[in-house]
């Protein structure tokens, strides 16, 4: 492994100045209300609200997995993006007018219009235990990244402080502006990670003597007879973990995780209720659409270039490839890392570096704020509201500060526990924690599809569906069979498709609710979809 040198180190440095001014910069104006710290005032640019959506839906875990799709696999990936579009109209057509309507904060409080404010309490918390672990997980993956290229090593100590580094960042940046300083900083953070992408692409080109056409060939008819890499729609009728990216799941889990991604996940739809009006935050949802798939693209065309780097020794000019060993002290990287760690040229390695970190803070401070937001918001404010007790908009926005340092620990702590975890049991704690929006995701699409499309549902049935789908997803999962001894079922579902049963499942229970009655019942009908 080849070590940073002093123009690696100067760009790190480039980097954190950057950082440091423009944290000073967009947090001069002081933060009078709770609109502004965790709205924006409701003034922000549709184009930057755009590629906030867009930096918030990618992380450390695209910019390190991306390429290993496409060293591993083909383009078919780019397809669910299918999904992601098909969602965002939807939210667009049937959830952001409905923000707009009930001005909410957020998403969770259009729950209480429709079953009542316990509903709204439970789905908060729901988003939290979600949201701690993905975020703490993927801060795990950054800060594992990190200590290999910052320190050559992932021991437990470096990997802390990694982890640490990573999180104070974060923090200091949008302590005091808020989710306006968090929307500027995700811009930044793009550009930063995008560039990176772009200059890898670049120098592998130049490290490649083959031309281009010779690469197109060689992607089309990869060794062994297999199909074309740059396969973008897999029709195969494989409903397990090995595929996932299929049409088939394009059109049916992927849609779902994106409805819950861009209407249900306060990470992700805080950032378009910035905007002034539902017309603009709906714009900024479809154009952050338009952006994520040259910018998903990039990463794996690097993985394809890397293809023809470590696979095709006839077009590197070289008589055979050498033996690629995918672990560093034991740790299984990608392909990317495993590039970076062993190839990639001074200078370059430093930028890649400074892209893994922007990939993690763009995730890391949208994960603070917005769950600062929702302590805030849905169970502060109204706790201190019942008390009879009324303070100023001052004492909540001072409150999200500590929401968001609440909020930074408890990251950094997942994260550390995470790292502590896979050395010290069997269990794949850190497979659950990816994935395990999804399955506050399931609970989530069939509470709000009830709330949205029947007038069915009280707040002890929306407990009952958030339970229900977390435990039958939880059901799927191979590690849960296991332990169970299910010798009767031991399918291998992939994880678009457990969403589509899971949330059937929470869909039914809430259903199964009677609507309220009285004077709430009027909120309920008010709420329901209008078919005149």
């Amino acid at each position: 492994m080849v070590g940073l040198t002093v123009f690696d180190w100067a760009i790190f440095v480039a980097y954190f100045g950057i950082l440091a001014v423009s944290g000073w910069y967009f947090s001069r104006k002081k933060v009078t209300n709770t609109n502004d710290y965790f709205l924006g005032g409701n003034n922000m640019p549709v184009w930057l609200v755009a590629i906030s959506v867009l930096a918030t839906a990618q992380s450390a875990a695209t910019f390190l997995g991306g390429p290993d799709q496409g060293y591993r696999a083909d383009l078919s990936y780019l397809a669910t993006n299918i999904g992601a579009i098909i969602a965002a109209i939807f939210v667009s057509i049937y959830m952001i007018p409905k923000f707009y309507q009930y001005k909410v904060s957020t998403v969770y409080e259009l729950l209480e219009v429709r079953f009542g404010e316990t509903a709204k309490k439970q789905a908060g918390i729901m988003y939290l235990f979600g949201r701690v672990f993905s975020s703490g997980a993927r801060l795990y993956m950054a800060s594992i990244a990190v200590s290999m290229i910052l320190f050559s090593d992932i021991k437990a100590d470096h990997v802390v402080l990694a982890i640490i580094l990573l999180t104070t960042i974060g923090l200091m940046y949008s302590f005091f502006g808020g989710i306006k300083a968090v929307i500027y900083s995700d811009a930044i953070q793009c550009l930063v990670y995008v560039s990176a992408a772009i200059a890898v692409i670049y120098y592998l080109l130049t490290s490649i003597p083959a031309d281009l056409g010779q690469i197109i060939d060689a992607l089309n008819n990869p060794i062994g007879g297999g199909k074309s890499k740059f396969t973008l729609f897999n029709f195969d009728l494989d409903f397990t973990s090995q595929g996932v990216f299929t049409v088939w799941a394009s059109f049916t889990g992927f849609v779902l995780m994106n409805i819950a991604a861009f209407g249900m996940d306060q990470d992700m739809t805080q950032r378009v209720l910035t905007c002034k009006s539902a017309a603009e935050s709906s714009k900024a949802m479809l154009l952050s659409m338009l952006l994520v798939v040259p910018v998903v693209l990039l990463f794996l065309v690097i993985g394809l270039l890397l293809y023809i780097f470590y696979q095709r020794p006839d077009l590197m000019g070289i008589p055979q490839i050498g033996e690629i060993t995918q672990t560093f002290s034991g740790e299984k990287i990608t392909i990317f890392m495993h590039y970076v760690l062993n190839e990639m040229p001074a200078g370059l390695r430093g930028l890649v570096t400074v892209g893994i970190i922007a990939a993690a803070l763009s995730t890391l401070n949208s994960g603070l704020n917005s769950m600062s937001s929702v302590v805030i918001q849905d169970l502060y404010r109204p706790w201190r509201n019942k008390k009879g007790v009324r303070k100023t908009e001052q004492h909540f926005v001072y409150a999200g500060r500590m929401g968001m340092l609440v909020a930074a620990i408890a990251l950094g702590s997942t994260a550390i526990l995470s790292f502590y975890w896979q050395r010290y049991t069997d269990m794949p704690l850190l497979a659950f924690a990816l994935s395990v929006m999804v399955f506050s995701y399931s609970g989530l699409l069939g509470v709000y599809f009830n709330a949205l499309f029947t007038k069915r549902g009280n707040s002890s049935s929306v407990l009952v569906a958030l339970i229900a789908g977390f435990l039958t997803t939880l059901f799927f999962q191979p590690y849960v069979q296991d332990s169970l001894n299910l010798t009767w079922y031991s399918y291998d579902l992939a994880f678009p498709y457990q969403l589509c049963i899971a949330t059937s499942v929470a869909f039914v229970c809430c259903f199964m609710g009677k609507a309220r009655t009285g004077e709430d019942h009027t909120g309920v009908i008010s709420f329901a979809i209008e078919t005149s």
